[in-house]
């Protein structure tokens, strides 16, 4: 069968050919560019622990070492401290890295997998699409006709993808911008990341009315400014004089020395794709959606749309296409960004609106702290990662049905596990191959050797089960689990998502939800690639 071509060689669509490589899928990567990546100091990434933790699963090194965990976080409003946070235990630490380091290190992964080619000097100027795959034609040095089964869009807010298959992107242009510099110095909060709203300096003209702090390795920071409305030029002097008044007023002296690495100006514009697929033809990343007010994150957004999506191509390029589960990347994943976006519009007014009577309501101040916190560290509408709740592939009328702390369709928790061999890993570390995983919350297991138990109670009743069901799973065994009984059942999708929790062993629940999680039985007269409405 034909490879998946993924159009851009940026985090995005690297992430989406590892994860199908390791699936067993090859792919087609089309660079439009030379291979390597510009080094950009000022172009960073903040990655969740569920992102960091797919990329350090699919690159197989721990990405601390090339950027940083912060160790906390400060929200300062003038000269008052808000809030503090100190990362560690139940508060996981965001990781800060720039995004070409992060390129260089997916590359390198890249390179060592043979299923994986990357086309560089590879433009794409024509997708044609029918039945049976797609076929794309790049220009440049090499410029050829490449043939695959499926073909997925990473290429950037200015996708070729989208427009060749005329998928509409509404939204707002310039929600915010941001004066950006990234400089070594000395800061009085080691690892920690800052926002500073309404700072009390006033010596180059308009202050910036928020302005953020966030460490790199080696003494690196990067600044952001919030520019007012408007497009006012950003001249160096401008840039700057708002380096010197920030760190004087930070320092609480004379501007400390510093070097400056990099500077640039971040727009964000909230835009999001009207359709996610057509055909055989898929968009994802920033192609889909762009978002970024309020400190929520685009890259992770677009991590999550490949990591929801690898799993869906692979069991279609396997076994034949199944429209349901393709048809469920869109629902899911444009259902979930939908909503972010919805919640930064709704805070926004809140946010930026000024003065007024808001300024003097007692305790809006830390009310809207606390959002622009929330989108910061990854929680709440505004940067928690998604929840499938209303997905289609959830599956309906489970009898032994029980509630745990994770509900269908949330992001497991990543506990330790015991595997099919014998050995303690962490619950994390079995996603991403393409099998159900199902994890028998035992308490007591975790003392003893695994050949004690294994053949003992329920074991021998639910690893027939699981042999039964209709797609590949493999059985692990928890000592606990939070707000799980013993005995509870967890099926987990491929992607780390709760399909259900069942009380005990219950065969057919357990195919039940299995078979809706795959998008239900696979029809005979299912045709291949048929358009999405």
């Amino acid at each position: 069968m034909d490879p998946v071509i993924i159009v851009g060689a940026g985090p995005v669509g690297l992430t989406l050919a590892l994860a199908l490589a390791r699936q067993e899928v090859p792919c087609v990567v089309l660079d439009e560019g030379p291979g390597k990546d510009e080094p950009r100091p000022a172009r960073t990434v903040v990655l969740r622990e569920d992102t960091a933790a797919l990329l350090e699963r699919l690159t197989g090194q721990p990405l601390a070492q090339h950027g940083t965990h912060w160790a906390g976080w400060r929200s300062m409003r003038r000269k008052q401290v808000m809030r503090e946070v100190t990362f560690g235990g139940d508060e996981p630490a965001p990781l800060h890295i720039a995004q070409h380091v992060l390129t260089v290190a997916l590359r390198a992964a890249l390179a060592t997998e043979p299923l994986v080619e990357v086309a560089v000097d590879s433009r794409l100027d024509t997708v044609e699409q029918e039945p049976s795959g797609v076929t794309a034609h790049t220009r440049g040095p090499k410029g050829t006709w490449w043939r695959g089964s499926y073909l997925v869009g990473c290429d950037g807010p200015r996708s070729t993808v989208r427009k060749l298959q005329d998928i509409r992107f509404p939204g707002r242009t310039a929600v915010e911008r941001h004066a950006v510099a990234a400089l070594r110095t000395e800061l009085p909060w080691a690892d920690e990341a800052l926002l500073h709203r309404m700072p009390p300096w006033r010596t180059s003209g308009p202050s910036a009315a928020e302005v953020t702090a966030r460490p790199l390795p080696d003494g690196v920071w990067r600044l952001d400014w919030l520019l007012p409305p408007g497009k006012d030029l950003v001249t160096p002097e401008l840039l700057l004089a708002r380096i010197r008044e920030t760190l004087a007023g930070w320092t609480g002296g004379p501007t400390p020395a510093y070097e400056l690495l990099d500077t640039g100006v971040h727009t964000v514009h909230h835009r999001l794709a009207r359709r996610w697929r057509v055909g055989r033809v898929f968009v994802a990343g920033d192609a889909a959606h762009l978002l970024g007010a309020l400190g929520a994150q685009g890259l992770d957004e677009g991590l999550r749309d490949a990591d929801n999506l690898a799993w869906k191509l692979a069991l279609a390029w396997h076994h034949g296409p199944h429209e349901a589960l393709l048809d469920s990347y869109q629902a899911e994943r444009r259902g979930v960004v939908a909503g972010r976006l919805r919640a930064a519009d709704q805070a926004l007014p809140l946010l930026r609106g000024g003065g007024g009577l808001r300024a003097y309501v007692p305790g809006s101040a830390r009310g809207h702290d606390a959002l622009l916190t929330d989108g910061h560290l990854g929680r709440g509408s505004l940067g928690a990662p998604g929840a499938y709740a209303a997905s289609p592939l959830a599956p309906r009328h489970l009898e032994g049905e029980v509630p745990v702390d994770t509900a269908p369709g949330e992001p497991v928790t990543d506990v330790r596990v015991t595997a099919e061999d014998g050995t303690f890993v962490q619950l994390r570390d079995r996603l991403g191959c393409g099998a159900l995983l199902v994890v028998l919350v035992a308490p007591g297991t975790g003392v003893w050797d695994r050949k004690h138990w294994v053949t003992a109670g329920i074991m021998p009743r639910l690893a027939a089960a699981v042999a039964a069901l209709p797609h590949p799973a493999e059985l692990l065994v928890a000592e606990s689990y939070p707000g799980a009984a013993a005995h509870t059942v967890l099926l987990v999708r491929p992607d780390g998502h709760l399909v259900a929790a069942l009380g005990g062993v219950r065969p057919a629940d357990l195919y039940s939800a299995a078979e809706a999680t795959l998008g239900g039985p696979v029809k005979a007269e299912a045709t291949a690639g048929s358009p999405s409405k």
